[in-house]
């Protein structure tokens, strides 16, 4: 008798799981914004580990507001003016912390880029947390620098479902994404992209390995708090950058 077939792999809430792993909570440095957010760090990384591996996706990086988009948040809450009317991308959008400061800046749309299906629960439970709306797009919008010869069909479907091409939007805000040398190279070149198409480009960094080392104007900079389970230390001196095209 031959054996059955492995058992599917349970269909996951993703909702239900956002919701009970964290808690709405608001941050020292954020006090106005209310954020699904991990509370006990580890339990929910290794929850997610266990329960998530399968289905091959990432740590719930969503679950935690990191020093770059907190920075851009307060950056917007504190100069309304600079998202004011504006159509503006959230690229990588975690939590959607940055996003969610543009809207309650006065944007007049917000767009949230992300790939983890998880992210994208979260980011429209927060939005809801705060009483604003978030165009969610589950894609990589770097697939909108590849030429045709580079892409394969699915990955067409997926960049015009997206709407990715970069002069879509006024204002782009990335917040900690160059903390890994591949997806920082793939996403600063295609942010050069969006200056060029005429946006402006705003970077959250606190100091990650690659930033680029040219093409950033200063715009301002924060002591933002952290956790040591995340970090190594208790605050980041995060800094706010306007991106060059080159």
């Amino acid at each position: 008798m031959s054996a059955p077939p492995p058992a599917a792999p349970p269909v996951l809430d993703d909702d239900g799981f956002v919701c009970r792993e964290t808690a709405l909570v608001s941050l020292p440095f954020l006090p106005e914004l209310r954020l699904h957010l991990a509370t006990e760090i580890t339990p929910l990384w290794q929850t997610t580990e266990d329960r998530l591996a399968s289905r091959g996706l990432a740590p719930p990086y969503w679950a935690f507001a990191w020093a770059g988009g907190q920075a851009l948040a307060r950056y917007l809450l504190d100069r309304p003016a600079v998202a004011r009317g504006k159509r503006v991308l959230d690229f990588a959008a975690g939590c959607g912390v940055a996003g969610i400061a543009a809207a309650r800046a006065g944007a007049a749309s917000v767009a949230a880029s992300e790939l983890d299906a998880l992210a994208g629960s979260a980011l429209a439970l927060n939005a809801a947390a705060n009483g604003v709306a978030l165009d969610i797009l589950m894609a990589d919008l770097t697939l909108a620098d590849l030429t045709l010869a580079d892409l394969t069909l699915a990955d067409l479907t997926l960049a015009d479902r997206a709407r990715a091409e970069p002069g879509r939007w006024d204002l782009v805000l990335a917040g900690d994404v160059c903390y890994e040398r591949p997806m920082a190279e793939r996403a600063v070149a295609w942010l050069r992209r969006c200056v060029a198409e005429g946006a402006d480009v705003l970077l959250g960094d606190p100091g990650r390995a690659y930033l680029p080392k040219e093409g950033l104007v200063e715009l301002a900079r924060y002591e933002v708090p952290t956790s040591r389970e995340l970090e190594d230390r208790d605050s980041r001196a995060t800094v706010i950058y306007r991106l060059g095209a080159a």
